[in-house]
């Protein structure tokens, strides 16, 4: 069987091992909770809870600063502490709900409420969506009910589930399509019920054949949904890379996947709508995985967003003595973490802990115009020409040599022989090239 894919990519370690076989197992918050109000892509939210304020488990904390935004809601039930800066995963300080958890979870009145979708009109869904907080969580954060509400929906033929989990070390996702395969689906038909001449396309690496194998059977005599295998390769899981796989069909910076008539949530975005539509549970929790040779018991967890990374190193039985480095995700696009003292937030995946820091084992070395970055890259670009550019500062031939089709994926990085910090460079002169964008719309 041929397997779907794109052209470029890499093919590092991937760390599977670590955690792969490792059930998801549900951990309750000790301490604290914090949630940033910029936990998304788009206006941060507004807090609507002020010091000394009591609050429920599920009820809305801050509400969305504008239509490419999200609510931000309460896993715990407690009394607010504080509304105050504190720093994310990534590392950016930002304004945010400190909750004292009480420990007893009382609930909103409603929440895990049963409804039937079939009965809820496509409005009532999205309207749904939008109060439940929902938002890309393989990383991106984008909200979902906006990208549910594209301005042609039946010009929608496709409705991809990214299961592809390219990224090295994560396993959360296929616990997921493993565990809890029924509200994958259930959530993909309801996804599908918004847009009349789509049909549903789950993407799955081959290093996951039991996903594969057990989803397959389960929508076998589903009419409008199928598997699709693809070949493992980072970055498969890149929404343009698996559209193109899917459906053979282009976008680039300047195009939405509904621009190609498709719209694409990752495993866990599914999941948590099936949860917010069918079971009246907004979004508080997420799928996360602790993992690396540098824990002493790597897994899979169902943890409430808020709550502290270092408690997750504890329950993951700790670090190992001689880590030289935690990392927010994977090893390809995550962050390096200076503290433990951040909270788990919608787009936080993994903590990937390393014993061996392989960026800081190798040396930069003068390029050698082998061209391995160009083979390597996903979307195309000549990454040797746009770090002449970026160690120039020169926006306009870096924009003019396609500088700000790059994702910043880090393929180049990895197939660079001389270990040039070519990812690096790219996200400091898109950064570069949006400011100035936005200093000339000023004018």
């Amino acid at each position: 069987m041929k397997l779907a894919t794109f052209r470029g990519g890499v093919h590092p370690y991937d760390g599977k091992e670590f955690s792969k076989d490792k059930p998801i197992k549900k951990y309750m918050p000790k301490g604290t909770m914090v949630y940033p109000v910029s936990q998304h892509i788009g206006a941060p939210a507004v807090p609507v809870v002020k010091k000394n304020d009591e609050v429920l488990m599920g009820q809305i904390i801050a509400e969305a600063g504008g239509f490419v935004s999200s609510n931000i809601i309460s896993s715990v039930s407690g009394k607010v502490k504080a509304v105050e800066p504190r720093l994310l995963p990534s590392g950016a300080k930002v304004n945010s709900i400190i909750i004292e958890n009480d420990g007893n979870y009382t609930p909103v009145e409603g929440l895990g409420q049963k409804r039937d979708y079939t009965k809820m009109s496509k409005q009532e869904i999205i309207d749904a969506v939008k109060a439940a907080g929902i938002v890309g969580l393989g990383g991106a954060g984008f909200p979902t009910h906006v990208k549910l509400m594209p301005k042609d929906p039946n010009a929608i033929d496709y409705v991809i589930v990214n299961g592809a989990e390219c990224e090295p070390y994560l396993t959360s996702d296929y616990r997921a399509m493993l565990e809890m395969p029924e509200r994958l689906i259930e959530g993909l038909k309801i996804m599908l019920s918004l847009f009349d001449n789509a049909k549903g396309v789950i993407a799955i690496e081959n290093n996951k054949p039991e996903a594969i194998a057990k989803l397959t059977e389960m929508v076998a005599n589903e009419e409008k949904i199928e598997v699709c295998p693809c070949q493992t390769k980072y970055p498969q899981g890149g929404e343009r890379n698996l559209i193109y796989a899917v459906t053979g069909r282009k976008i680039n910076s300047k195009k939405l996947p509904a621009d190609a008539g498709c719209i694409v949530d990752n495993v866990d975005t599914v999941v948590a709508i099936q949860m917010a539509i069918s079971e009246s549970t907004p979004l508080m929790r997420r799928i996360f995985t602790v993992t690396g040779a540098g824990i002493n018991e790597p897994g899979n967890f169902e943890v409430k967003i808020g709550t502290s990374y270092a408690e997750l190193i504890e329950e993951a039985g700790g670090l190992k003595e001689g880590v030289q480095k935690v990392i927010s995700g994977g090893p390809m696009m995550g962050f390096a973490l200076s503290t433990l003292d951040v909270p788990v937030v919608k787009t936080s995946s993994a903590m990937t802990c390393m014993l061996e820091d392989e960026v800081a084992r190798y040396k930069e070395s003068p390029c050698i115009r082998c061209g391995r970055c160009i083979h390597a890259c996903p979307s195309h670009l000549v990454p040797q020409m746009m770090m002449d550019a970026a160690e120039k500062v020169d926006l306009e031939v870096f924009q003019a040599l396609n500088g700000m089709e790059c994702y910043e994926c880090g393929s180049c990085t990895y197939a660079c022989p001389a270990h040039r910090p070519l990812t690096q460079a790219f996200k400091q002169m898109r950064q570069a090239v949006m400011a100035e964008r936005r200093k000339q719309q000023q004018k």
